[in-house]
């Protein structure tokens, strides 16, 4: 030991001042890691505090709801899977796609909407047999049992139906000024990313919605013609189909984008100024049935009441004569 002591300060190890600060600052360094708290559990300690933060904003977030949004709405969602677990599975697909195309209302899945169909049997088929059933003969509180249950079992399906239809005219509606505001914002210099961004930050519709989704997908990664396939089957409108495979087949061939833009506005247009036209056909023929049912009784009570009460007594004399 002595040796290599002799052999150190000897050697010149220590005679440098540098070298010699430089050992004092380390032993320095180390003495000031040995006492104070090693980094990496203050390191967790603070993730710790920030995500107990969070919790605890959440928390308070949660507990500002409605005891119906936090308690009654979770736990009927939960019943309705329940029964949508018991409902028989017929065309699940076509369900799955109408819930789709309607927007997905209220979150609801498949599972969902069969709990909602059995449901709505339930309450209007029981709810009518324990009302009424006691009062009517058996075989008569058996049919319209049976009936009520069947209008329960369809109620919601046209509800579904309406929703979709309602979804797609919006689209419709929406979609030649969005693709005017897409020729614009490409034609200004923006990605076609970039210029849906900018039409549904101008626009809060069906297919403003279905833009911004589109994009969210694109920005996780998902490429731009499956993302746009997507939204087509999404929107469930012919006019959305199309413009989608148009513009994926003019981005295969390198057309450009304003151009197809431009096209697809105005054939959208003249589509939608034909569907007006053939709407304003079809008014003459719908208006005879109002006609018959309403107007032209009110008008022969206004045009032969006054009349009647002398043709009444001029009938009653010739019978009488």
């Amino acid at each position: 030991m002595v040796d290599i002591t002799n052999l150190l300060v000897n050697g010149g190890l220590f005679s440098s001042p540098f070298a010699f600060g430089a050992m004092i600052g380390f032993a320095t360094i180390l003495i000031w890691l040995a006492f104070m708290p090693s980094f990496p559990a203050q390191m967790i300690r603070r993730r710790l505090d920030g995500y107990l933060e969070r919790v605890d904003v959440i928390e308070d977030a949660e507990m500002r709801k409605p005891f119906a949004g936090r308690v009654v709405l979770p736990l009927f969602r939960r019943f309705l899977r329940l029964l949508g677990s018991l409902a028989p599975k017929r065309n699940a697909e076509a369900t799955q796609k109408m819930l789709l195309q309607a927007g997905n209302p209220g979150g609801l899945t498949m599972l969902d909407f069969f709990g909602l169909r059995l449901l709505s049997v339930l309450l209007l088929g029981g709810g009518y047999y324990f009302l009424f059933g006691e009062n009517v003969p058996v075989a008569t509180a058996a049919r319209n049992t049976l009936i009520m249950g069947g209008i329960g079992f369809f109620v919601p399906l046209y509800w579904l139906r309406n929703r979709v239809n309602q979804r797609k005219y919006e689209i419709r509606r929406a979609l030649p000024d969005a693709l005017d505001m897409l020729t614009i914002g490409v034609e200004a210099g923006l990605a076609f990313e970039s210029a849906m961004v900018k039409v549904g930050e101008k626009w809060n519709n069906a297919l403003t919605r279905e833009f911004r989704r589109a994009v969210a997908e694109m920005r996780v990664g998902t490429p731009r013609d499956v993302a746009l396939q997507r939204m087509a089957e999404r929107s469930g409108v012919q006019e959305v189909s199309t413009f989608v495979a148009v513009l994926l087949q003019s981005s295969q061939l390198g057309v450009s984008i304003a151009q197809v833009l431009h096209a697809q506005a105005a054939q959208v247009r003249m589509k939608r100024r034909q569907r007006a036209e053939e709407l304003a056909q079809q008014a003459s023929v719908k208006m005879v049935f109002p006609l018959i049912l309403f107007i032209f009784p009110a008008m022969f009570v206004v045009a032969l009441g006054p009349a009647l009460p002398t043709a009444i007594t001029f009938l009653n004399r010739l019978n009488g004569g």
